[in-house]
């Protein structure tokens, strides 16, 4: 059956290239990286970065905080860009990337604390939102 209703358009978040500057700079260490979610709280890929340095630290509940603010600062900036809670939110376009992260992060860091039907949302969600970002993150 063909869906024949219009597919919203992908949304593209705007590019924040201080923030990602200051972020590649940071190179991993967490205190760095701190620094950038702090002077660019709204930025998701530096609570993004957070979440994934806490997973490999074996901190899952740790990450989890670092990946819900991620999330959620992202899903501010997705509406604010259009997003109606619906449609592609594509890999290839690098701004997205800290959003789908930290999205991605959020799932597994439920899954380590037992959170199981939240980990599934995640996993869905980010599917739904581009799965070339499922299968360059997991």
């Amino acid at each position: 059956m063909q869906n024949l209703l219009p597919q919203p358009s992908p949304t593209l978040l705007p590019a924040e290239p201080e923030a990602a500057a200051k972020l590649a700079a940071a190179a991993g260490s967490e205190k760095d990286v701190k620094d950038v979610a702090a002077a660019h709280p709204s930025f998701s890929a530096a609570w993004a970065e957070l979440a994934e340095i806490a997973l490999a630290d074996g901190e899952p509940v740790t990450a989890y905080a670092y990946a819900r603010t991620g999330y959620h600062r992202g899903l501010d900036q997705l509406r604010r860009s259009g997003w109606r809670g619906a449609g592609p939110v594509p890999w290839s376009h690098e701004p997205n990337r800290g959003f789908l992260r930290a999205l991605s992060a959020l799932g597994l860091a439920a899954e380590s604390i037992g959170e199981f039907e939240e980990a599934e949302r995640c996993a869905q969600f980010l599917n739904d939102s581009d799965p070339a970002a499922t299968a360059a993150l997991r």
